[in-house]
């Protein structure tokens, strides 16, 4: 199994008016509602507004800048690309925007570790 991550960007929903945003809320809830069914769901949420914070080498906390890449996201993990992009295209059908997918990179000393710990990744 792979992970993979679909997002949107930052402003990828500004085009929708506010009035609509409760019809792409159930929309896009009733996609993860899917997801988890399915039985693919690692984690989904949205950045908002919200400033990222920097913290430098030496411990120091910095005001990061505004999102402006990702203005939300869903992992899931599934068997193929195309699994992943075909929960994609249904996201972007509820959240009316187009999704990019990343697929996560393996590590396998990574998952050597979490085996031994009976942690899952």
């Amino acid at each position: 199994m792979t992970r993979f991550m679909i997002s949107f960007e930052a402003s990828a929903m500004d085009h929708i008016p506010d009035d609509d945003m409760p019809a792409v809320a159930e929309a896009a809830h009733a996609v993860l509602e899917e997801i988890i069914n399915a039985g693919a769901y690692v984690h989904a949420g949205g950045l908002g507004n919200r400033r990222a914070r920097i913290v430098a080498t030496d411990g120091a906390v910095t005001n990061g800048p505004e999102p402006q890449a990702i203005g939300g996201m869903t992992i899931v993990e599934v068997s193929s690309r195309e699994e992943a992009l075909d929960w994609a295209a249904k996201i972007a059908v509820a959240c009316r925007c187009a999704q990019e997918v990343w697929e996560f990179g393996h590590d396998p000393e990574l998952e050597t570790m979490l085996h031994q710990t009976g942690t899952r990744s």
